[in-house]
């Protein structure tokens, strides 16, 4: 019996490639396993855990979706592939954007470019997290990067600021709020604490505020066909 060779080869962990040989890997997997391409190198997703990624990723994208359903036209993405440059495309594991400002969407259907925001849980990928890509997002001009480091119990909110990246200080109560989306509050405390319902109060009153009001129909003018 004659043999034919794959027409591309697997995509293995170390891999150093561009994202178009990347993308053409990825594609053949006959099981969509989560990879991403940092600096030029293959990464490979371990397998999930409920508690300590599964779940903390639901609750932060449920907030996430909360303020998207209230402040049109942003849009929000779960691991949707990002390609940022040449060496480096990221499944994320959520995004906030506003479509066609810091970022569009390519005729694949991927992001080109930097979104807004980028949320990443890290429980086995801190190191990654917090090293390589934060790198690759602050190089690239991603304005808020959010790590919900689940081990540590800490939740960390970086703000781009001419080019570097500075940690967001919260309020007296420990409320974060964002810079780029008005509105986006984030109760630090009551999050780690899984207190999601005093959470969800403090997204709601970011929601009410003046800042969000002029915000989102400054959003929607600007938008408007």
């Amino acid at each position: 019996m004659q043999l034919h060779p794959q027409a591309h080869p697997p995509l293995e962990n170390g891999d150093r490639l561009s994202y178009r040989e990347f993308e053409r890997r990825y594609t053949a997997m006959p099981n969509h396993q989560k990879a991403e391409l940092i600096e030029g190198v293959v990464y490979m997703a371990s397998p999930l855990r409920f508690t300590s990624h599964a779940k903390p990723h639901a609750d932060l994208m449920g907030l996430l979706w909360t303020y998207k359903v209230a402040t049109p036209p942003t849009e929000i993405g779960i691991e949707p592939t990002v390609r940022l440059d040449s060496e480096n495309e990221f499944q994320p594991d959520g995004v906030l954007l506003i479509p066609g400002r810091g970022s569009q969407i390519s005729p694949e259907g991927y992001i080109q470019g930097a979104p807004e925001l980028v949320v990443e849980i890290a429980a086995s990928s801190g190191a990654l997290d917090l090293g390589a890509k934060q790198r690759v997002y602050q190089r690239n001009g991603v304005r808020e990067y959010l790590v919900w480091q689940i081990f540590e119990q800490e939740f960390l909110w970086f703000v781009w600021e001419e080019g570097v990246y500075e940690p967001l200080t919260p309020d007296e109560q420990g409320i974060l709020r964002s810079r780029i989306f008005p509105g986006l509050w984030l109760n630090r405390p009551q999050l780690l604490a899984n207190n999601l319902a005093a959470v969800l109060q403090t997204l709601q009153a970011g929601l009410a505020s003046p800042e969000h009001e002029a915000f989102r129909d400054s959003c929607s003018s600007k938008f408007d066909p």
